[in-house]
């Protein structure tokens, strides 16, 4: 049995998960010459795994096993690379996912449409 979800609220939730990796990216980054800080990382399995929605499937499968994770590194360095690499990697989901949100917006538009017709 599939169970259908509001694709509005799950793609509104891919957005703002995609926003908070984006910070945590950001944090690391900010903090990375800061003595004895923890890389902090955002996974979106535990919100959107096993669902229906292929975005929410994809972005499931690029992700970790929970919602918020803490790792080191034994160096205790954080790779600026890295980092930036993950925040262009986070672009990009945020962009499939906007896309999503405006062909959702424009079927809508388009049933209104049809129904003043």
């Amino acid at each position: 049995m599939i169970i259908r979800t509001n694709p509005f609220d799950s793609t509104l939730r891919a957005l703002d998960l995609i926003g908070e990796r984006q910070k945590a990216l950001s944090c690391n980054l900010a903090n990375m010459d800061t003595p004895n800080y923890q890389r902090k990382d955002i996974s979106f399995t535990q919100y959107l795994g096993g669902t229906a929605n292929p975005l929410e499937t994809a972005l499931a499968n690029k992700m970790g096993p929970s919602p918020v994770m803490v790792q080191t590194d034994k160096s205790g360095k954080i790779d600026p690379a890295t980092e930036l690499s993950e925040m262009q990697k986070n672009s990009l989901l945020y962009t499939v996912a906007a896309r999503r949100m405006t062909s959702l917006i424009n079927e809508m538009k388009t049933v209104i449409n049809m129904g003043n017709g």
